[in-house]
């Protein structure tokens, strides 16, 4: 089994991708790695979150998802 990414929203389109699978268990350093430099100076934002196992993360750094989760990439959402 393995671990999907999912790219949301802007994440995606700078990501050239909506989601890729990955090798688990994956933590804050691995999601770095995985999604490539320009993806992973956004998550450095304090306004993006990641959700695992559709839990938003409280600490982001904190990530630790297990084969078969999926981690979601949030980016900042804007209002009217």
């Amino acid at each position: 089994m393995a671990i999907r990414i999912l790219f949301l929203g802007p994440l995606g389109d700078l990501a050239a991708r909506g989601e890729r699978e990955v090798a688990g268990p994956l933590d804050w350093d691995g999601l770095l790695e995985s999604v490539g430099p320009q993806v992973a100076a956004q998550l450095r934002d304090d306004r993006v979150h990641v959700a695992c196992a559709g839990k938003v993360l409280a600490d982001k750094t904190a990530l630790l998802a297990q084969d078969g989760e999926e981690v979601a990439l949030l980016p900042p959402v804007s209002g009217g």
